[in-house]
């Protein structure tokens, strides 16, 4: 049994069922679904249920707490911001965290990115550097120069533009064809054979594409599919060559995640635009942003009005979510990030390797703290998370993926217990299969 077990506490308080009468679960198919674990607190790595079980998370809920669940500085950073000003309007206004932040985000990226606009949301800063691309080709004389190039297994959020340049077969986005807009998604390039095809659709049709938006190193949500620097090398060339705007959705590749404070860097190439959120306030509050070069941005300035972008979040660039930025930069800085993500990477891939000797687990892989197990045939998604959460793991299996993504401060034990209980449950649904 789990020393962190605490049988004596097993039953919910009552906001827990009242609550549930009123909620709409993402993801979720409420009829048939198993009710949520309701959580008390976090801490560290640890989620404590209010059941009285805790959890040892092994996804730093979505990817975002980097730095592990209530770090002190963050929480005492946003605390300090919180007496001074929650929220202003971003509009004719800006505050000294945004202004910070903007110029250190840009500090660690090529010279020619310098130009930040804040949002909420992973998805609506794609939906802006979206706006920006084409909106770019339109204030250069170029206004059918507006679709964009996306890839099959590729996500970018569920907002309607951000839809469509997901894969078209994905799940949750193929319910609404016909109502997003129509774009072109090409097979992401693995061989020579895949790229000359990339190149001769772009020879036929680049004067219709505005830009193309692409995960580097990393499919996420779309399967967590890894590929090397030379297609990322290759797609940056085919978009000079061909006049195109290169996206780099660092949505969840960024901070640190891959190995390299952005992903990108691992190339080195210099997108036109780049997009972040999840770790941004190691998992604190909600901020994103959408990061364009230079030159998109001197497109947006005129004396004529209607060249300028518009576009503004109600909560843009929200004082508390800038302090929990810059705080989280600050532990990038201070703290041995990189080098806690190379151990996770190493002791992954040790500690994973034996799940191939399971029947059905049809692949292993490892990219920095990104760990997958991959298995065939219909999984029984329900089934697995029940089997992970009984091991007192928060492990959130998707499709037939089994990941992890843990926080960069775990200990090598907790990260030990979490591998052990993939091994555990995939040759227990290995046996049941």
């Amino acid at each position: 049994m789990n020393k962190y077990l605490n049988s004596n506490q097993t039953n919910c308080p009552a906001w827990f069922n009242e609550g549930l009468e009123h909620i709409w679960l993402p993801y979720t198919q409420m009829k048939t679904a198993p009710p949520p674990a309701p959580v008390s607190h976090t801490d560290g790595v640890r989620i404590f249920l209010e059941d009285g079980r805790i959890l040892i998370d092994g996804i730093a809920s979505w990817w975002t707490a980097c730095h592990g669940y209530n770090n002190r500085h963050i929480r005492s950073c946003i605390e300090s911001q919180l007496k001074k000003m929650p929220h202003v309007m971003f509009g004719g206004l800006v505050h000294q965290p945004a202004l910070k932040l903007a110029k250190r985000l840009t500090s660690k990226m090529p010279s020619s990115l310098n130009r930040v606009f804040f949002s909420e949301s992973g998805s609506v800063s794609v939906e802006v550097a979206l706006k920006m691309s084409i909106q770019y080709w339109v204030n250069n004389g170029y206004p059918k120069k507006n679709k964009i190039i996306g890839f099959l297994g590729g996500y970018h959020g569920d907002t309607f533009g951000a839809m469509s340049v997901c894969d078209p077969e994905e799940g949750m986005h193929k319910l609404f064809r016909g109502s997003i807009p129509d774009q072109y998604i090409m097979k992401l390039p693995q061989t020579n054979k895949d790229i000359e095809e990339i190149e001769f659709f772009l020879s036929n049709n680049a004067s219709k594409c505005a830009a193309m938006i692409v995960e580097p190193l990393i499919q996420g949500a779309g399967g967590m599919v890894m590929y090397d620097d030379e297609v990322l090398i290759r797609l940056r060339n085919l978009c000079s060559k061909y006049d195109i705007l290169l996206i780099l959705d660092e949505i969840f590749t960024g901070f640190c995640r891959t190995g390299n404070f952005y992903a990108f860097e691992s190339a080195e190439i210099t997108p036109d635009i780049v997009t972040l959120s999840k770790a941004l306030t190691g998992g604190t509050i909600p901020l994103a942003a959408t990061v364009a070069s230079k030159n998109i941005y001197d497109a947006f300035l005129s004396e004529n009005a209607e060249f300028a972008l518009m576009h503004g979040p109600t909560y843009m660039a929200n004082p508390l979510s800038c302090a929990a930025a810059n705080a989280s930069l600050d532990l990038f800085e201070i703290e041995p990030r990189l080098e806690q993500v190379y151990k996770i990477s190493l002791q992954m891939s040790e500690e994973l390797d034996c799940c191939l000797t399971i029947p059905g687990v049809v692949d292993v892989r490892v990219k920095g703290a990104v760990g997958v197990v991959e298995l065939e045939g219909e999984i029984r998604i329900d089934w697995l998370r029940e089997k992970f959460l009984q091991e007192l793991v928060w492990i959130r299996p998707f499709r037939n993926i089994v990941y992890l993504t843990p926080a960069f401060t775990i200990s090598e034990q907790d990260l030990s217990t979490l591998t052990s209980s993939i091994y555990r449950v995939v040759s227990s649904w290995s046996q049941k299969k």
